[in-house]
């Protein structure tokens, strides 16, 4: 467990860890001088080497709030800390207020200096607190008056956490390692060291781990968690890991990076989708108000893009988008907290929906639905506990998303595995595609759809175009699903030609018993031209000829010859000359003859045989190399393929 303090500076919270623990955390040479916390420290109780029990005592002073904000991350029980003579102070409240955005729930008040008050003050203070605390998690929260400087009250205090700690944990280790690096140094003979509390997964000694700003990945040689060696750490430790690696330099990791499984594929982020509350008392929020945003421990200047209206007035709540000035990593339900531009005073804060927002249509209906479902898995797993459940949301995206999800780019946004998603998608009666890197789920509504769109293409191309043998596969993946990779649509399609709904034919798909063939129109003029093409079968007319003598558009004649040629009638040897079946198939006989005759094929001697002109007798021979009847040698043919025409 591990408890971080709260409350106003020069309350006691350094005082009294040191009268828990024996630890002094202000370790910084200004902070001795000083005498006020200005980076956040960490103590351990040395004597119960048993017990999982960590402090982390924060900055109260409104100057470093910052590093109140990075060394509450991975808080799970406050200490609040109040002093008698001063009772609630500005960064009292402000600190409630943060921790209530933090989505902190469990915790505890010690109410500091009481040996500088009477009974009455102190009572007084008492009635404070609980009318702090009154409307927010920590109502109720038990309240042990104490003094650090005479050690009064401290051991019942110390006695209500150390049960806690020994509590047995209820929260279940989720999703894959993720620690906040807040601390990063060389120790001579060990290399690297971060630290940071891990706020999900597990990890071990050994594991490969990846600085999310670098990209570079890592071994985990050594670790300790709760400031003692083990072999492995989980979610909710203080852990420090000793990391190895080759090009990994003490000056490439600096506080606010990520240490993350290497298996979590997670892109740092600019864009973050967020559910966003602003505190009572604020003023009314713009859009694209310029914000500081404290995310882990990070801090990094951004802006509020509102997605549901222009305006969000002060105690609000609204889906918007957090654009930012620099990358940063973050999960579904990570909090935040945002102050206003010049880092002075706490404006609101939320918990990350979706670290892969689209450029176009972030503020669709389908969209917006996706991101309040979102948003009310992460608030009921904040009321009953967790894990976040994603049945509810996956099967709003499924009915909004008739393209399909990317499951892969979901299981990392919520730090869920893959397999998990799948197994959801399924229990909604989904299927999911798994083709080369994707992994698509689409509803059975959505596969439905597509099928009944994509057997109304092919029909309407078989009406438009008869002579075709169906439609080109990538054509139809075109027409019927844009947005779907081809990877992804080969197998419905596939699924589609197996149940016998589409025939294969070579690169086309038709419907079952679709048989190419002319119209009306086509097979008339078709009749037409036969007798010319068979009038001189060596030498045909050109295309330009034949429109010029029967008064034909051109552009209209070629593309009737065509269509005769996807039939097999005729063949197009060149752009302008098409020849008859029965003329390439005499034309292929005679190369044969040649090759009995010569052992080769000369362009002359066939150029004799077809009785033409050296120039288009080179262009037959060409159109049959093109073919794999023939192969070049030299200035020569011999046959390739003899029974092409069998």
């Amino acid at each position: 467990m591990i408890v971080g303090t709260a409350g106003h500076v020069d309350h006691g919270k350094t005082a009294l860890i040191q009268q828990l623990t024996g630890i002094d955390t202000d370790r910084l040479k200004e902070e001795k001088a000083r005498g006020l916390t200005i980076e956040a420290g960490f103590a351990y109780p040395e004597a119960d080497t048993e017990l999982d029990l960590g402090f982390v005592d924060v900055p109260g002073h409104e100057r470093f709030i910052h590093n109140m904000l990075a060394g509450s991350a991975g808080i799970d029980t406050v200490l609040l800390v109040v002093a008698a003579d001063d009772g609630v102070m500005p960064q009292t409240i402000e600190h409630v207020q943060i921790l209530q955005l933090l989505g902190l729930t469990n915790g505890i008040v010690a109410l500091t200096k009481i040996d500088l008050v009477d009974e009455a003050r102190s009572a007084e203070v008492q009635r404070e607190i609980a009318a702090l605390l009154a409307d927010t998690p920590l109502a109720g929260a038990p309240i042990y008056p104490l003094s650090s400087r005479s050690g009064e009250g401290v051991a019942a205090l110390r006695d209500a956490l150390w049960s806690m700690a020994a509590a047995p944990r209820q929260a279940p280790v989720q999703g894959q390692f993720r620690l906040a690096i807040d601390r990063a140094f060389s120790k001579p003979g060990a290399g690297l060291v971060v630290t940071g509390t891990a706020l999900s997964g597990r990890v071990r000694q050994g594991d490969p781990v990846r600085l999310v700003a670098s990209g570079r990945t890592a071994r985990v040689r050594r670790l300790r968690r709760q400031h003692r060696p083990s072999d492995q750490a989980r979610q909710g430790d203080r852990v420090a890991l000793n990391l190895a690696g080759a090009g990994i330099e003490r000056d490439d990791v600096q506080r606010g990076d990520w240490v993350v499984a290497d298996a979590l594929e997670t892109p740092a982020l600019k864009r973050l989708d967020i559910h966003l509350q602003l505190l009572d008392g604020t003023a009314v929020m713009a859009h694209w108000t310029p914000v500081h945003v404290h995310l882990g421990v990070t801090r990094v200047m951004g802006r509020v893009a509102l997605l549901e209206g222009p305006r969000l007035a002060p105690g609000g709540r609204m889906l918007s988008q957090l654009v930012l000035d620099r990358p940063v990593h973050a999960c579904l339900g990570d909090r935040f907290v945002i102050r206003d531009q010049g880092g002075h005073a706490t404006l609101g804060g939320g918990v990350v929906l979706d670290g892969n927002p689209p450029r176009r249509g972030q503020r669709a209906p389908t969209r917006l639905a996706w991101l309040a479902a979102l948003a009310e898995a992460v608030a009921d797993a904040s009321r009953k506990g967790p894990p976040i459940e994603l049945r509810r949301p996956l099967q709003v995206a499924l009915d909004a998303r008739p393209d399909g999800l990317d499951l892969a780019a979901i299981a990392w946004h919520t730090n869920t595995p893959l397999d998990a998603l799948v197994a959801i998608v399924e229990s909604l009666e989904g299927r999911v595609v798994v083709a080369q890197h994707e992994v698509r789920a689409f509803s059975h509504q959505a596969i439905e759809a597509l099928e009944t769109r994509m057997l109304d293409i092919v029909a309407a191309n078989h009406q438009r175009e008869p002579a075709m043998p169906g439609t080109e596969r990538a054509r139809l993946n075109r027409q019927a699903m844009p947005g779907i990779p081809g990877a992804v649509f080969r197998p419905l399609l596939k699924a589609l030609i197996d149940a016998g709904r589409l025939e294969r034919q070579g690169p086309f798909v038709a419907l079952p018993g679709h048989r190419a063939g002319l119209d009306a129109a086509d097979e008339t003029l078709w009749q037409r031209l036969a007798p010319l093409l068979a009038a001189t079968p060596f030498q045909p007319p050109r295309v330009r000829d034949m429109a010029r003598d029967e008064g034909l558009d051109e552009q209209r004649l070629r593309a009737a010859l065509t269509a005769c040629a996807r039939l097999g009638r005729l063949y197009q040897v060149r752009k302008d000359h098409f020849y008859l079946d029965t003329a390439v198939r005499d034309m292929a006989a005679i190369i044969q003859r040649l090759e009995a005759q010569h052992g080769t094929v000369r362009c002359a001697d066939f150029r004799d045989r077809i009785a033409t002109g050296r120039k288009l007798a080179i262009h037959i021979l060409e159109f049959f190399d093109s073919l794999g009847y023939t192969r070049r040698v030299r200035d020569e043919r011999v046959i390739r393929q003899a029974d092409l025409w069998h």
